[in-house]
């Protein structure tokens, strides 16, 4: 029995494709070993979102390599799909399958295994490709929550970002795959469920039909195309028996309707959890960085959300040292950011990517900048962030327990409410509350992050 070693690097699409992979090789007979020991073949799920993921990429290609001299070294996904001579390149490289291969993976290394030539059937030209690559989990490396992919491709073409390259363009997800795929996962324990894609704001984009399963959504003056498909999608998901959460991945800030908005508020399971999208609080930064809204549209959609929610949770990505961003223009974003009061904030210093646009823009921004600019917003991201959790004090709460976990000195059970909040209730001897959703109060602060919860 051979062993395979695996190393995922990346976003949640990723981790959900490296579930699927690993699934159909052990299916084939393959042995799972850590990265870390000596296998028979590792596979590196690579990034190339900058060129810092890139890097990264190529050192666990050599790490692998360094670790067992004689096994098969497999190259997967963005970067070789986005740079396929420099990945064939790399001395640590036997095979590459690029994006849109992945299910195949079991059969392409089977064949090359036998000597047989799979550069053919290994990576394809991704932007002229109108085929969602089809996986099917019916478990995870999560033990309770599940990543569901729905869609792939990205249309948007942000001046920063090489990812249309690496995906190609939006394809997604037949409704009724993804309900099957929901339901086998239900029926193996599985509780709550994230919707993922590369770009989940356009799922149904590329859909021919105009045909949804919810009357209510088809013909409203109101909803886009896409919307009309997310929301009947999410509406079927939360009709499924034992699904008792839903979250949403990233969201386009232009989705958030008034229409949109009541729509999510009436699903029973959606967890009020929301990702949006900001990158730049200023409207000139965001013009250049090809972002098709303003702050000001940005903001009236957390207003309809805080609206029709109580207390969500609203998250978001920003970008500090986009090129020529200026002190007054990052002085609009410090504003913007402290009025909108974000849970969380992912907040990335600009790194400049080959073959995008923004690459070539003059006036790049010194790394010193960038970097004092995100300190200066990881400040007000730390003091939002603690306020937001504060709220939680003394009100009851049901959190979903994941993991138990030594804290000064102590055992804790660790897990999060609906809205992300992370809350620990004290173990048991014996106690097995893993995957179990409990309901209690927040009585106190654990650690900076971590809510104290009491049951009864």
């Amino acid at each position: 029995m051979k062993t395979v070693a695996f190393h995922n690097l990346g976003c949640k699409v990723n981790a959900y494709e490296m579930d699927a992979m690993l699934q159909s090789l052990i299916q084939k007979g393959y042995q799972i070993v850590p990265f870390e020991e000596k296998a028979d073949i590792y596979i590196v799920n690579t990034c190339t979102v900058t060129n810092i993921a890139d890097r990264k990429s190529r050192q666990m290609l050599h790490k692998a390599k360094k670790t067992n001299p004689q096994a098969v070294v497999v190259a997967v996904g963005c970067y070789v799909q986005s740079d396929p001579s420099a990945a064939k390149a790399e001395e640590a490289v036997d095979l590459i399958i690029g994006n849109n291969k992945k299910k195949n993976i079991a059969d392409i290394l089977e064949r090359y295994l036998n000597g047989m030539d799979v550069r053919e059937e290994s990576i394809i030209d991704i932007s002229h490709t109108k085929e969602y690559e089809e996986m099917k989990l019916t478990g995870t490396q999560e033990h309770t929550r599940a990543y569901i992919k729905i869609q792939d491709g990205c249309n948007q073409f942000c001046t920063y970002c090489i990812i249309p390259y690496a995906r190609g363009r939006v394809r997604s997800r037949k409704q009724a795959d993804i309900l099957l795929e929901i339901q086998g996962l239900v029926a193996a324990g599985y509780k709550e469920f994230v919707l993922t894609g590369i770009h989940i704001s356009s799922y149904g984009a590329d859909f021919a039909e105009e045909s949804v399963l919810h009357e209510d959504v088809v013909n409203h003056k109101n909803f886009s195309k896409n919307s009309r498909h997310l929301l009947a999608l999410l509406q079927a998901i939360d009709k499924i028996a034992g699904v008792e959460r839903i979250r949403l991945g990233s969201l386009e800030p232009r989705i958030i309707t008034q229409e949109f908005v009541r729509k999510l508020a009436d699903m029973q399971h959606l967890c009020p959890h929301f990702h949006l999208s900001l990158q730049s609080g200023c409207a000139e930064t965001l013009k250049r960085m090809n972002r098709h809204y303003t702050p000001e549209q940005y903001m009236e959609g957390v207003a309809l959300l805080r609206k029709a929610f109580v207390h969500p949770a609203i998250t978001t990505d920003i970008i500090t040292g986009f090129p020529a961003e200026t002190e007054e223009e990052f002085g609009q974003t410090k504003q913007f950011v402290e009025a909108a009061a974000f849970f969380e904030m992912h907040i990335f210093k600009y790194s400049r990517r080959k073959e995008t646009k923004a690459a070539e823009m003059q006036q790049q921004v010194p790394e010193q900048i960038k970097a004092q600019r995100s300190q200066e917003l990881q400040k007000i991201e730390q003091e939002a962030s603690k306020q937001f959790r504060s709220f939680y004090l003394g009100k009851e709460v049901d959190v979903l327990m994941e993991e138990e976990k030594e804290l000064s000195g102590e055992k804790y059970w660790i897990g999060h409410t609906r809205e992300y909040v992370k809350a620990a209730v004290k173990a048991q001897y014996g106690q097995i509350l893993s995957n179990q959703i409990v309901h209690g109060k927040i009585t106190g602060v654990l650690q900076e992050d971590i809510m104290l919860l009491s049951i009864q």
